[in-house]
């Protein structure tokens, strides 16, 4: 699902540049549900920014769903993500004017879905991660947890192959953080593929692999071993 070879990435800096990426291999298969650890400057947002086609590489191949990503201009990147992947981000990234229903339905809008048909799917989607009474309410109305349930639930409204889930927990409580983890487990569950940055070792845990990045390589590329755990 995601081929990763080679993979360089900088980034000027003055007269110098910054080298973020050195040469990363990294095989997801479809289905899985993968945790990327590192510290602040680890490279791991950058690797997530360019799994998302949110940027480009320097060097190396990147493979999404056998295809290989190269050359693209925003709006081929945009149909791709469109297609392929959904988001979640720490911030949530909720449009303060528009409630849930209308945030869940607004990645609908763009592949073109009729307004009624986007409605009935979005809904679908709030029920299913347990907001579906709470779907005309602003983001302002709503806690922290369940905005990120409404930004889960437009992740999975266009039924993307893979769901990047960026420290998807870091702006919420334990107990939160817990019931959003069990969603992307049923997600994954499944058959969905989930791709977890986070810095929480906690968070990662939960996850089936944890690659480990440092000043941007590859450190370690585990299977977590689940009889560990009471």
């Amino acid at each position: 699902m995601i081929k990763i070879e080679k993979l360089h990435k900088s980034y000027p800096i003055g007269k110098d540049s910054l080298h973020v990426l050195k040469g990363l291999d990294l095989h997801i298969k479809e289905g899985e549900f993968v945790s990327i650890m590192g510290s602040s400057g680890s490279g791991k947002s950058t690797l997530l920014n360019i799994v998302g086609l949110l940027d480009n590489h320097d060097e190396g191949n990147y493979y999404l769903n056998g295809q290989l990503i190269e050359n693209l201009d925003e709006k081929k990147a945009a149909i791709l993500r469109n297609k392929f992947l959904g988001f979640v981000f720490q911030s949530f990234n909720l449009i303060t004017y528009k409630n849930a229903l209308e945030n869940v339905a607004l990645p609908l809008y763009y592949q073109g879905m009729a307004r009624k048909e986007r409605q009935e799917v979005a809904l679908q989607y709030l029920d299913k991660v347990g907001l579906k009474d709470w779907a005309n309410h602003l983001p302002s109305e709503l806690s922290g947890g369940q905005k990120q349930r409404v930004a889960i639930a437009r992740a999975l409204a266009t039924k993307p192959k893979v769901v990047l889930a960026d420290e998807p927990t870091g702006a919420l409580d334990s107990t939160t953080s817990e019931s959003v983890m069990e969603l992307l487990k049923e997600i994954n569950n499944e058959g969905m593929t989930v791709f977890v940055i986070t810095h929480e070792e906690d968070i990662a845990e939960q996850t089936d692999r944890i690659v480990r990045l440092k000043d941007g390589v590859i450190i370690s590329d585990e299977r977590v071993d689940k009889t560990v755990k009471a």
